[in-house]
């Protein structure tokens, strides 16, 4: 099951480099692609704001 960001995104980057796929892509609320989601839960663990949860 892939992972999701919540609308409680600021945006703040922190995710993006964690993901060892390249499966987030930027905005005014980032987004994992599924498709390319491995659950791997990287990115949730270096969220500072809580916003990503699996799906």
């Amino acid at each position: 099951m892939a992972y999701k960001i919540t609308e409680n995104c600021a945006a703040c980057g922190a995710c993006i480099d964690e993901c060892p796929v390249g499966a987030i892509s930027e905005g005014d609320i980032y987004k994992i692609d599924p498709n390319l989601c491995i659950d791997c839960g990287a990115c949730a663990d270096a969220c500072p704001m809580g916003a990503i949860e699996q799906a």
